[in-house]
């Protein structure tokens, strides 16, 4: 609408005509309306999204059938230009699902509309220690779809992912979106500042306002005290405590058959019953040269930097000069929000298209996170540091050698160029665990499974083998698997060429690079013997 009080009219009329309708049988259809008033973007389709409709959804989400709510925001609008017969009435302030910051709410009345006595459904009104978040959620639509679901199915579902993947902020988001699927409450137990294993019980006590009898510890006290609860606890941070998450997890599912566990952890807990959820990136902009504008902002990742950056900079704006840096920007960063977060908040003093240049040295230039955030989460080094430092000798060995692979590996290629005096069990043994910790990624292909680390896990990988002093001697290693590869299915064959094709398309990054190598080594003969295969 053009105009807030043709918004309200509308809604009004609305109301009305249902409220007046002679509905068949006993049907009484009521439904709930939300008014807001915000900038909003349009899509390619002709359709609106962004922040701005996600807030209006979460005040509709608290109202109850038959109710019109509005945010302040309209009602400094139409306050002096209400319908007749209309009034406002102040429901006072109230958190959203959003958990963003309270909106005083306000309900449209009219004689001819049924009115309820019944609270608003909000944050307020169900029990809850769910943290209120300072920054707008963006996007992650069909990630909370799944969450949902596979909390449906589960009782103990385990978010997984890189460092600064978004799963703090998923797992908030989905837990306040299950609030009413939990009527016992849904309870946040944060463990990230926790350094001692005997400290996640008690902490997860104070979460739920318990105090342990004598003689109980206070595991003992919050089961009993959730034993004929139907209620969701989310253990956030679990990665640094995993042996206590896990007892703590399997001694809530023992002893509570209406409690649902969601965990997030860089690796999984292990606990019989556990569904292992991998949080992805964020959505990318499928081309960076040939995309409108107004495509190029769709993708979660960009819309997330817009966002960012908008916090910084007030001015900032999304145009056809800018649009290919901001996309080269998050697809440079994988898709990763606590990189993009960063790299948005550089806007206060350089240009997108300055950021984009200077992601080839990211670890110094995203620095400078929020000083209240935890300090793993000020720079994204320190972020890739705190999964690293968790890692054991033979996993770090492991971990600093695929550095020297581009555009992925498989399993062959990792044991041949990366094992060294790891034996090749060994090497599958430490890589299960650096894809269960998050380090690696796993990808089913037609011809068996693949293996990457992200460009900004790689870099920081490359870091480490350089201190390490092995980057020669692994390099070498990389050259010779993959010259000797290429020679072996270069030989004539009266099969299976199109297999071959792939293997080169699939490897042609870590060609390339074995074939630098040769030349930097001045070892031509290997050269031209790759590039002849």
């Amino acid at each position: 609408f053009s105009r807030a009080s043709d918004a309200l009219a509308a809604a009004l009329a609305a109301q009305r005509a249902l409220a007046a309708q002679a509905w068949p049988g006993e049907l009484d259809l009521r439904v709930r309306i939300a008014l807001h008033t915000a900038e909003a973007q349009l899509r390619d389709e002709g359709n609106y999204f962004g922040v701005a409709l996600s807030r209006c959804a979460r005040l509709r989400a608290i109202a109850h059938g038959g109710q019109t709510l509005l945010s302040r925001a309209v009602h400094d609008l139409v306050v002096e230009r209400l319908p007749d017969g209309a009034e406002l009435l102040d429901l006072g302030s109230h958190r959203l699902r959003d958990l963003g910051r309270p909106e005083h709410v306000f309900l449209l009345s009219h004689p001819d509309l049924p009115q309820s006595a019944e609270p608003l459904r909000s944050l307020d009104a169900l029990p809850n220690n769910l943290p209120e978040q300072l920054t707008s959620f963006v996007g992650r639509s069909g990630e909370l779809r799944d969450i949902g679901e596979a909390l449906a199915q589960t009782r103990l579902l385990t978010l997984t992912g890189a460092g600064g993947c978004g799963k703090t902020r998923l797992a908030a988001q989905a837990a306040a979106d299950a609030l009413e699927r939990f009527p016992g409450g849904v309870w946040w137990v944060e463990l990230a500042p926790l350094a001692d294993p005997d400290a996640v019980g008690p902490t997860l006590g104070e979460a739920l306002g318990v105090k342990p009898l004598p003689g109980q510890s206070s595991l003992e006290a919050s089961v009993a005290h959730l034993a004929g609860a139907q209620a969701l606890v989310v253990l956030d941070n679990c990665e640094h405590l995993l042996d206590a998450c896990a007892a703590s997890a399997d001694a809530l599912l023992r002893g509570c058959p209406g409690v649902s566990v969601l965990a997030t952890s860089r690796a999984p807990l292990a606990v019989d019953g556990e569904t292992h959820w991998r949080v992805p990136s964020l959505s990318l902009p499928s081309a960076l040269q040939t995309e409108p504008v107004e495509a190029v902002a769709q993708s979660d990742a960009v819309r997330l930097f817009i966002e960012r950056a908008l916090k910084v900079r007030p001015n900032f704006a999304v145009d056809a000069a800018n649009a290919p840096a901001i996309a080269q920007i998050c697809h440079d960063l994988d898709g990763i929000p606590l990189a993009i977060e960063l790299a948005a908040a550089r806007v206060r003093v350089l240009g997108v298209e300055q950021i984009a240049a200077g992601l080839g040295d990211r670890f110094r230039l995203l620095t400078g996170g929020a000083r209240s955030a935890m300090p793993r989460q000020q720079t994204l080094r320190a972020s890739v540091d705190w999964s690293h430092d968790l890692l054991s000798e033979p996993e770090q060995l492991l971990f600093r050698r695929l550095a020297v692979f581009f555009g992925g590996f498989d399993l062959d290629a990792a044991q041949a160029v990366a094992g060294g005096e790891l034996e090749r069990y060994q090497v599958l043994d430490q890589l299960t665990l650096l894809v269960d910790k998050s380090l690696v990624v796993a990808e089913d292909t037609g011809h068996g499974t693949r293996y990457r680390l992200l460009e900004t896990v790689r870099q920081y990988a490359q870091e480490k083998l350089r201190e390490a002093r092995e980057g020669d001697d692994v390099r070498t290693r990389h050259r010779d698997h993959y010259t000797a590869t290429a020679a072996v299915l270069d030989a004539p064959v009266d099969s299976g060429y199109q297999e071959r094709v792939e293997w080169a398309e699939a490897e042609i990054d870590n060609l390339r690079a074995a074939f630098v190598w040769s030349r930097e080594r001045a070892d031509d003969e290997l050269a031209l013997a790759l590039a002849s295969s």
